[in-house]
């Protein structure tokens, strides 16, 4: 190379880093660390449905939101899941959007909306775009599959630089090319192959337990319509949900690969409740762009994940404060004043063991063998149907004590074929009674530390004996009742076999 053709080239890399660094362009782009601090959640900030029009001046509103909810929460990332820039000049729009997301200092990611390439700039140019700004770590994901903005952002623990949790962003794209499929598209199926693939990966890397892990994307999926006015539900729903009607398979596949604790979406402005799917929260975000419809007040949602656990806590914060606190996998609020608390027996002498008595008749309730003569009683370590004389037409009552190892909210489901009803503390907390086939019933408690009593009356009208009883709790995830749970008094006489 000659003095001239140097002195040119040097001339245009000039050139061309000084327009990189007006727009923001930062060499340390995606390579902010996300990591637990130690003894603090990791706290994730949702933005949602912002509908940024560089031409309207209501949008100094929604940064006004958007810049009171960082100052507020101070969270370790913020996630802004899709329909953000939606007007032209669509470039302008991103750039004003990405000034906010820098000046906070706070790391970004974003996954795109239905509207977000209907102003001028490609889904891949908006990545392209998104990468020189500062604080920026999103990705445009696998060119292999379906849309872009496929990754996995990795969380470190606090002691280490091992991966303690996972936060899955997806593209749930824009519309079906098939109208007679509906108004809106669905993440696709070899999208959903991919994510099982990296589920998996982390998975066996972690010694076979699944990380903990979140999931952002757009679009709702079907399952939102069965969620609301659960037990488990907490928030409003002002429209319906605007899923797919195709249902791919995604919900599904979370729920089998055990990763994945809640999913964030948007897209509905007027909905933002949460609630449990097969104990998989569906999420809706609080709208946050002035410039969209609906009435809710502007905001966001909040989610707190807490380290080496299989929880979060999550609320919506707006100017007006917090509202709708939220627990997985409780499935309700953790906000104890809305409780009283079942005061707790300190016992001693205590050893592993249910107590329990057996009927046989044709009942159609739990109600019709109370009182009646036990054909037999005794003692077992596990709640367990073993000890029947009869297929058919055979009632159970379960008694112990449970013992509760601190002060908190505790979900407790009874899945029984036929009916059955499980109380704490003398208190019903599941009614799942009745003739019926396979089903679940849950029901909520708050309990102080030590022991409670533990009461489960349970029986069999025809075919299909089935009981099962779980626990879950503010800090750990679903699980059966297990006997090393149960207890009763040391002193207990064996009890001895009836007719």
């Amino acid at each position: 190379m000659n003095m001239s053709s140097f002195i040119h080239f040097k001339i245009k890399w000039l050139l061309l880093l000084f327009v990189l660094l007006s727009s923001g362009y930062s060499g340390a782009q995606n390579t902010n660390l996300l990591k637990f601090q130690q003894g603090k959640p990791f706290k994730i900030v949702q933005f949602t449905d912002v509908h940024w029009d560089n031409n309207h001046s209501n949008c100094k509103e929604t940064a006004s939101v958007m810049k009171m909810v960082l100052s507020a929460e101070k969270p370790d990332l913020i996630v802004l899941t899709g329909d953000i820039v939606t007007y032209s000049p669509a470039a302008a729009g991103w750039n004003s959007i990405s000034a906010i997301m820098s000046e906070s200092g706070i790391p970004w990611a974003v996954t795109l909306g239905n509207h977000d390439d209907e102003a001028e700039l490609s889904r891949s140019q908006i990545f392209d775009l998104l990468e020189t700004k500062k604080g920026f770590i999103g990705r445009k994901g696998p060119k292999e599959i379906s849309g872009t903005g496929n990754y996995i952002l990795e969380i470190q623990a606090s002691d280490s630089d091992k991966t303690a949790a996972l936060l899955y962003c997806l593209d749930s794209h824009g519309y079906p090319a098939d109208k007679k499929l509906g108004s809106y598209d669905w993440v696709k199926f070899d999208q959903i192959r991919w994510f099982r693939d990296q589920s998996q990966k982390f998975t066996k890397s972690n010694g076979g337990t699944p990380l903990p892990a979140l999931a952002y994307f757009h679009i709702p999926t079907p399952e939102y319509k069965e969620v609301y006015g659960s037990q488990s539900s907490l928030g409003e729903k002002n429209e319906e949900v605007a899923s797919p009607l195709i249902n791919s398979g995604l919900i599904a596949s979370m729920i089998e690969m055990g990763d994945v604790m809640g999913t964030f979406t948007g897209h509905d402005h007027e909905n933002n409740y949460i609630a449990l799917y097969h104990n998989l929260a569906l999420a809706y975000g609080q709208v946050t762009g002035v410039n969209a419809y609906g009435k809710f007040e502007r905001g966001a949602r909040v989610v707190e994940i807490n380290e080496g656990a299989y929880s979060f806590n999550t609320w919506i914060r707006t100017k007006s404060g917090v509202s709708h606190p939220y627990n997985y996998p409780f499935g309700g609020t953790y906000d104890e004043t809305a409780y009283e608390f079942l005061k707790a027996e300190q016992l001693t002498s205590m050893k592993p063991g249910i107590t329990f008595s057996y009927y046989e008749g044709k009942f159609k309730s739990t109600d019709e063998f109370a009182g009646a003569v036990p054909v037999k009683t005794g003692i077992i370590q596990e709640i367990s149907l073993e000890p029947r004389q009869a297929e058919d037409h055979f009632a159970f009552e379960f008694s112990a004590w449970i013992e509760i190892p601190e002060k908190g909210l505790y979900r407790f489901y009874t899945f029984s074929d036929d009916g059955s009803k499980l109380f704490i503390g003398g208190k019903l907390v599941v009614d799942n009674d009745g003739s019926h086939s396979a089903r679940r019933k849950d029901g909520s408690i708050a309990l102080e530390k030590g022991f409670h009593q533990f009461r489960l009356l349970y029986f069999d009208d025809y075919m299909g004996e089935t009981l099962e009883v779980g626990i879950s709790g503010l800090t750990f995830r679903e699980k059966p009742v297990s006997g090393n749970m149960l207890f009763i008094p040391e002193n207990k006489n064996k009890a001895t076999p009836g007719k």
